[in-house]
């Protein structure tokens, strides 16, 4: 676990937070038996390692945002990727300036602490923090994504990428692999240059290359004989290094030793094989659920008046309730009982070899709560494992197959965490950090 650079000193009562976006439990149990992750290993068998539950929908934008203020999406507004502009069908991207409840850095603020926040999905445009702030995914401008500005020449100089080319990555592997690589070599630097440059309280660095390693080569894990079996551990080791290092320096912290700093590992959600994928809307429109005035429709815009429910990415359903929607006809009477036949409809629903595809259909109310529950869905599934829910809108089928080989799962991500105490949901972790601090 070495590392070239000299630790800036500092006094304790410090907090390092690892997060592996979309790596599950399963998969590093998996390769740390397998003795694929050496360093990986060593940290965990240091304090508490163990299988978390997240979100529904099971989501980045949900689960981080989740995790930075131990809330959920009744409380602090973010549902999805996407949501719809208010009395429109005009598609709009939540950002961070919709949060509306305080993150965690935030609040070590309030106490004089500052903070380095690296890589962060949901976090742009980047916002004024008390410390730095560089968001990740799916931040467009690397100029909007740095708190404070002051940083972006140096950022610039280290040519700093925030995701790898995934319009690329999706038909290219040897591209994908090379742009994991570098990209995770500009994550590894940022760190270490900002760990010994600046003064912090809580440092936080997210991997976003795993996440894209398991949506276009999950299968390549899965299979030993698959031609990027080999680049997937070699990826997954590099990880382990990077890891590593930062353990170390950890370690060698003022306070380490005693048990006043603390370091923390997590995941947003795991990761599975995909049998199928389910178009959702396909499914509404052949049950007579859902109309288009265009065919095929462009976007949301081309939603008839007769429509009954849409879907929005990746498994959100939102009843065409009238006084709702510019169009909508369902009266308020009559969406318990929609809703109703909605629900029996996706739960009897079988893939070709009679396997159930939805495992639960939540009402809004079963998942939220708080005065930003009423813009959630009406509805949302959680799939059985291998059937990736989706809202496209010119689907000719229900059951389909694109390029993407993984897909999330809600209760096989991972936790660790050096105080040795368990933690079963995202929502409560935030509670342990300042516990810990």
């Amino acid at each position: 676990m070495a590392y070239s650079k000299d630790v800036r000193q500092a006094g304790p009562g410090k907090t390092v937070i690892i997060g592996l976006d979309g790596v599950p439990h399963s998969l590093l149990s998996d390769l740390i038996a397998k003795g694929v992750l050496g360093n990986l290993a060593e940290i965990f068998g240091q304090g508490y390692f163990g299988k978390m539950e997240v979100c529904i929908p099971e989501i980045s934008s949900v689960s981080w945002t989740s995790f930075m203020t131990g809330t959920q999406s009744g409380e602090h507004g973010i549902f999805g990727f996407t949501d719809l502009v208010p009395n429109t069908y005009q598609l709009r991207f939540p950002n961070f300036h919709d949060l509306r409840v305080r993150t965690l850095f935030d609040e070590f603020g309030d106490q004089g602490k500052r903070s380095i926040v690296i890589n962060l999905p949901s976090t742009y445009p980047a916002r004024e923090i008390p410390g730095i702030l560089i968001s990740g995914f799916v931040a467009i401008d690397l100029n909007k994504a740095i708190y404070p500005k002051t940083l972006i020449p140096k950022l610039q100089e280290m040519d700093y990428a925030i995701d790898v080319d995934v319009a690329k990555a999706r038909n290219d592997h040897q591209f994908l692999l090379a742009d994991l690589d570098r990209t995770l070599n500009i994550r590894k630097n940022t760190t270490e240059y900002l760990w010994d440059h600046e003064d912090w309280d809580l440092l936080m660095v997210v991997v976003t290359g795993t996440d894209r390693i398991h949506h276009f080569l999950w299968n390549a894990y899965e299979k030993p004989d698959h031609p990027h079996h080999q680049d997937f551990i070699r990826y997954y080791q590099k990880v382990d290094e990077f890891m590593g290092i930062l353990y170390q320096r950890y370690l060698d912290l003022p306070g380490s030793a005693d048990g006043m700093n603390h370091f923390m590992m997590l995941s947003d959600h795991g990761f599975t094989g995909v049998r199928s994928e389910i178009n959702l809307n396909r499914w509404l429109q052949e049950n007579d659920y859902l109309s288009f005035r265009n065919d095929p429709p462009r976007s949301l815009d081309d939603i008839a008046d007769e429509t009954k429910a849409f879907v929005m990415d990746p498994s959100r359903i939102y009843i065409h309730q009238k006084g709702r929607y510019p169009r909508g006809m369902v009266e308020p009477d009559d969406v318990g009982r929609i809703k109703e036949e909605i629900r029996n409809g996706l739960l009897a629903l079988e893939y070709e070899d009679g396997k159930k595809v939805i495992k639960s259909v939540y009402d809004r109310n079963e998942l939220y709560h708080g005065p930003e529950a009423e813009k959630g869905p009406d509805l949302v599934l959680l799939s059985y494992p291998g059937f990736d829910l989706k809202g496209k809108l010119n689907s000719g089928r229900v059951f389909d197959r694109t390029v993407l080989q993984g897909m999330h799962t809600q209760n096989d991500a991972f936790y660790y965490s050096d105080s040795s105490r368990p933690v079963k949901t995202i929502f409560d972790i935030r509670g342990q950090i300042v516990m810990n601090s």
